[in-house]
């Protein structure tokens, strides 16, 4: 087992968190993060370039010896950052944990991950899909359609594109303001979903597209205010494990959707390495997909990598190799995350807020999200979502109550945060 240089592509908890687990393997050598944030400077080296800019990842990666490249966003896979590394001359060393530009559409367009549920045979809800300049009949549907019903702009929109619609008018509204421009080309086309009255849940798996591992089930949350009002952000918080996803459901999952989701990619001669999160739904002790996502969740990996004793980066080496997978060991205690964010946040917030987390407790860790350090030094804001105040404990009440003295504890001017993580669990 030789050691080798690591690059983690992103900037956000997610990214802080796989690196907090990556330090630690006996495979890994030197960490770099690019461009990453002031949490991640602690457990690696961060790298000063955007995720998708190929030429500078490639000077980077011959530069510092990289042997391995995990991405971590959803924009870099879109973008075909994965399918760039593989077609270089100069690369074909470099193992790549993430799908490429194909697989990545699972993500990147939610009429692409209808219609290949479709095929696959996957529950899910049903749907028409209406292009922009469909306006009247987008309008029309809407009109004649069972309410509530659910909007979701076709492109990435940074987890913020979907909107449930209680009256014909909201859902109106909402159709004018995609096609409108809200979330630029990711809504020139819209998919329009009956809903389905459940409680969410989160799978996910690192695959090659044949073996796969299943990793630790999350829950998040995001809405942004308590009880589960106000518009949605990219996640106020997340709990593993789910206490109502038992054995019975993950067969259900396993046998309903993850098989033959992988089943269906190698159909399509779709090659797939890399992460595969099924935002799930439970109706009735069945599951629905809601949508995929081909990376790991923020803020669920907060809450899911403290969970794995085994050593991803190697199963994540193996997956590539297409070697025998060793035993994923799973810790059996409850990890609970609060998110503080930006005053003003999913709206206009302000950035460069001073950030004290000295008064910490021992039993929480944190990761950072949309933070930095200042010229002087000073953590200061940088994001939307700006830290995460994680918490393990055995029983949920105690890892809630830890995660939340955590985020008592940060000091940062206009700081708001969900009180009521997990508590819909707690029982």
């Amino acid at each position: 087992m030789v050691p080798y240089n690591i690059l983690i592509l992103g900037s956000g908890g997610r990214e802080h968190a796989i690196a907090a687990h990556t330090v630690k393997s006996p495979l890994c050598n030197r960490l770099f993060i690019a461009p990453g944030n002031a949490g991640t400077a602690k457990v690696g080296q961060n790298l000063p370039f955007a995720a998708t800019d190929f030429i500078a990842l490639k000077k980077n990666i011959l530069e510092q010896d990289i042997r391995m490249v995990i991405i971590g966003p959803e924009d870099p896979l879109a973008h075909g950052i994965a399918d760039k590394i593989h077609a270089d001359s100069e690369l074909q060393h470099v193992l790549v944990f993430g799908p490429g530009a194909e697989g990545a559409q699972l993500e990147g367009s939610k009429a692409f991950a209808k219609r290949f549920m479709m095929k696959a045979g996957i529950p899910t809800a049903s749907y028409r899909e209406f292009s922009k300049d469909q306006l009247d009949e987008t309008i029309e549907y809407l009109r004649s359609h069972p309410l509530p019903i659910v909007i979701k702009a076709d492109g990435l929109a940074a987890g913020k594109g979907v909107i449930i619609a209680p009256n014909v008018e909201t859902g109106i509204d909402a159709v004018r303001e995609i096609f409108g421009g809200q979330f630029g080309t990711s809504g020139d086309r819209i998919v329009i979903e009956s809903f389905l009255d459940g409680i969410e849940f989160s799978v996910f798996i690192a695959t090659n597209g044949e073996e796969y591992v299943l990793l630790p089930v999350a829950k998040d949350y995001k809405k942004i205010f308590d009880e589960d009002k106000g518009p949605n952000t990219g996640g106020m918080g997340a709990v593993s494990p789910v206490p109502f996803v038992d054995n019975t459901m993950m067969i259900k999952v396993t046998e309903k959707i993850i098989r033959p989701t992988l089943a269906q990619l190698k159909q399509d001669n779709i090659p797939y390495t890399g992460f595969i999160f099924f935002g799930l739904i439970a109706v009735g002790g069945d599951p629905y997909v809601i949508e995929y996502n081909v990376r790991m969740g923020d803020p669920e990996t907060e809450v899911v990598f403290p969970r794995i004793k085994s050593d991803m980066i190697e199963i994540m080496e193996k997956l590539i190799l297409h070697k025998p997978l060793p035993e994923m060991i799973i810790e059996s205690d409850y990890a609970v995350g609060v998110y503080l964010v930006s005053n003003g946040y999913p709206g206009d917030y302000e950035k460069g807020k001073a950030i004290d987390v000295d008064s910490l407790p021992e039993y929480c860790t944190l990761y950072h999200g949309g933070t930095k350090q200042d010229e002087s030094g000073t953590l200061v804001s940088n994001g939307g979502r700006v830290i995460f105040s994680c918490a393990k404990d055995s029983s949920l009440t105690s890892a809630r109550r830890k995660a939340l003295e955590g985020a008592d504890s940060i000091v940062m001017d206009g700081k708001f945060y969900r009180r009521d993580i997990g508590l819909d669990l707690d029982h």
